[in-house]
């Protein structure tokens, strides 16, 4: 539900499809399957939330299928040869901080009842290290090369051209603190895959069509493509968290066998990390709960020691993520009239009714609770092939998705309530959809099928289980405090649908089930400021040991997109068992923060952008420019639609005009801060941790991220230019 990308945009497809010329975005099919306000609109904004990575559900090469990759390394896990891995060092693909970090892009065949190919881009940090990050986007059914191009990741994609787009080192990419695996899944995600099979997509109406269909009279060859994908058969992918948590454990004893020069000792004071963001709200503390448990079963001795490895987990990070509706859910209407920006969104009549909504009879917190009780009693193993338990997990999460429809109403965007709807700015920009689905970076990572942005079959397959509600994730996260593991929140203060009022709710819950001392000493712990550098305060925090919650001012769902200096710092400071809000060594078993008992820092909205239209993600172009594109009309470049060429803001530069284009101009301008920028390089020191020694105190010293209006972060600041959300409220009748 609210947590697709972790996709977005206005994703849907028309029933005059494939043989009209004429564009309406108000008739909505998936697939070929026609969706009415009777068989549930609100089942299309569960697949937006679920794809919290943003883009158009299915995003693929355009040219004909791949041939049969070369250059890859294929190795039988030392440790379990029911795994096998292929490798290669990708070549001129991701611009580094420094030409000696090792790169491995590959896949491990895990074991199961399907074809199942995991992708994974491994980045090794600027310097030496013991620490391991684990990146996870969410969805279900979103890609983490999102995370990996746009928010986190050691690179970011720039326009070098009008046909050409490189990469950049970003400055504050995580690997500046840590080795770091990016991984696509559920199967089908991305560039995971079950087996390679030739179809043609129809970028306007977002449908693969297998085997491969020619191109439809009239139609632009632009907007119909072929190419080599997953079979999109939802029966050959995991339908719920806990099968998805194996097949990434497997995927770690591959890699980890493989490469052990990565798996950090156990001597080490750093260990492995999982971050995770919006849906990895439910994957986060699954997936660690399952490492932690087959390292159990490893010294009881139910689990063979010598075909295992022990993964150790030391730090659960989450983004923005949707973790528990039981909790999360009364915060939807609270953040529609009080979010600190003064935004009121809801009228108090409206909002009451709202918040009445989760607790009556058969609403979110009846049914979402019956859910539990049936899982618990009927499919404790979550086999899902109970079809009561799946059917009634199933209308609770569709009861719980609702929560957000009176949001929906004020055309707002629920990644970000700056951003309205018809603006349709994506953000972060989306030129990685097109240089991912190039025949030039496909050979260099060794992919055999093109690339799917958000796997449909994913989400279908959560869907039809209910994963959203089956299970109560706070004892979960509270067991893992108990273990020691060191549990980070991280929340942006624009975000709606995974909003941070709703995340601080969460921690508050997760220290009560903990017991003492969390129960008490975290609660009690004030909000210091998360200072960032010498002048600039992002956020604040609460801390007590091992848990901590920060909310960082000024950001969207994407915070490490929106805030990069800020999310980097906080996320340094997690892994490294620092204080959060200074960066400073402490004694973890009794430090706590202090400052306000509360969050209350108002904060200025900024304006919404103007849009840019990306032919892969069509849910960003309005209506007429989609009509344009049906007839021809208009120039394509770099994935973005202008009505001419001379709109591109790369056409007004000289040869002698230094740097790139900057992203998201669009048809009309802005966006991404659409127009020529400098070259993505920087004069910041591109290593290093910062640690305060004082809070800077002047007002206009401080800005607490209310100038976020800098591309790429420079000072701490960020974009304030809006990710998109193309939802319109006939999905959600």
């Amino acid at each position: 539900m609210k947590h697709m990308r972790d996709g977005e945009n206005k994703i849907f497809s028309t029933k005059n499809r494939l043989g009209s010329s004429k564009y309406d975005p108000d008739t909505i099919s998936i697939n070929g399957e026609a969706l009415s306000s009777e068989s549930g609109g609100s089942y299309i904004w569960l697949l937006l939330a679920a794809v919290i990575t943003f883009t158009p559900w299915h995003s693929y090469a355009q040219f004909a299928p791949l041939p049969a990759p070369a250059n890859l390394t294929t190795i039988t896990s030392p440790v379990d040869p029911n795994i096998t891995i292929s490798y290669k060092v990708p070549e001129d693909v991701c611009t580094t901080a420094f030409d000696t970090q090792q790169q491995y892009t590959g896949w491990v065949n895990v074991p199961g009842e399907f074809p199942t190919n995991l992708f994974f881009w491994f980045v090794a940090a600027r310097e030496p290290t013991a620490a391991l990050t684990i990146w996870i986007n969410g969805g279900p059914g979103s890609s983490s090369m999102f995370g990996f191009f746009t928010e986190t990741g050691p690179c970011e994609i720039v326009e070098r051209g009008a046909t050409q787009l490189g990469t950049a080192a970003r400055d504050w990419g995580w690997d500046r603190a840590s080795n770091m695996l990016f991984i696509d899944q559920p199967n089908q995600v991305g560039f995971s895959y079950d087996t390679p099979t030739n179809g043609s997509l129809d970028l306007i109406s977002g449908q693969t069509r297998i085997p491969p269909q020619p191109l439809p009279t009239g139609r632009p060859p632009s907007t119909y493509i072929n190419g080599t994908f997953p079979t999109t058969n939802r029966t050959s992918t995991a339908n719920t968290t806990e099968i998805a948590a194996q097949a990434i454990w497997h995927l770690m004893q591959g890699f980890l066998s493989v490469f052990p020069q990565y798996n950090p000792p156990d001597n080490s004071s750093l260990g492995i990390s999982l971050f995770a963001e919006s849906y990895g709200g439910k994957y986060g503390p699954v997936f660690a709960e399952t490492w932690e448990g087959q390292n159990a079963r490893r010294q009881n001795g139910s689990l063979a020691n010598s075909t295992t490895l022990d993964i150790r987990l030391v730090a659960l990070g989450i983004v923005n993520g949707c973790v528990d509706d039981l909790v999360q859910g009364p915060y939807y209407t609270t953040m529609a009239v009080n979010n600190s920006y003064g935004l009121q969104l809801l009228s108090p009549v409206r909002a009451a009714l709202a918040n009445g909504s989760f607790y009556a009879p058969s609403g979110c917190q009846d049914l979402t609770q019956q859910c539990q009780q049936q899982v618990a009693a009927l499919d404790p193993n979550n086999a899902t092939n109970v079809k009561t338990v799946n059917s009634l997990c199933g209308a609770a999460t569709m009861t719980c998705q609702g929560l957000v429809d009176p949001y929906l109403e004020t055309g707002r965007s629920v990644y970000d309530i700056s951003q309205t709807i018809s603006s349709s700015a994506p953000f972060p920009p989306h030129f990685y959809l097109d240089y991912l689905n190039t025949a030039a970076v496909q050979r260099a990572i060794g992919s055999p099928v093109n690339y799917t942005d958000t796997s449909l079959a994913v989400t279908a397959a959560f869907l039809a289980t209910g994963d959203w509600e089956r299970r109560a994730l706070v004892p979960k996260l509270a067991a893992l405090l108990a273990r020691g593991v060191r549990i980070g929140m991280m929340y942006g203060d624009r975000d709606y649908i995974c909003n941070w009022l709703g995340g601080e709710a969460v921690s508050l819950a997760i220290a009560a089930a903990a017991g003492a001392p969390y129960a008490t000493k975290f609660p009690s712990a004030g909000y210091a400021p998360v200072i960032v550098n010498d002048s600039y305060i992002g956020g604040v925090v609460r801390q007590f040991a091992n848990l901590s919650f920060s909310r960082i001012y000024q950001s969207g769902h994407f915070v490490p997109a929106y805030q990069p200096e800020t999310a980097f710092q906080v996320f340094a400071r997690i892994i490294m068992g620092t204080s959060v809000s200074t960066g400073e060594r402490v004694d973890l078993g009794s430090f706590n923060t202090t400052g306000p008992a509360n969050a209350t820092q108002s904060l200025k909205l900024p304006p919404s952008p103007t849009g840019t239209c990306f032919v892969r993600v069509v849910g960003s172009c309005p209506t007429d420019a989609v009509q344009s594109m049906l007839d021809g009309k208009g120039v394509v470049i770099n994935g973005v639609w202008y009505p001419a060429s001379s709109d591109w803001p790369g056409a007004t530069m000289t040869s002698s005009s230094a740097g790139a284009v900057g992203g998201g101009g669009g048809a009309t301008g802005g966006g991404g801060g659409g127009g020529p920028v400098p070259t993505p390089t920087s004069t910041t020191v591109l290593t290093g941790l910062f640690t305060a020694t004082a809070t800077p105190q002047s007002q206009s010293d401080r800005r607490c991220g209310v100038n976020g209006n800098t591309r790429r972060g420079q000072n701490g600041t960020g974009s304030t230019s809006d990710l998109e959300l193309f939802i319109v409220r006939t999905w959600v009748l």
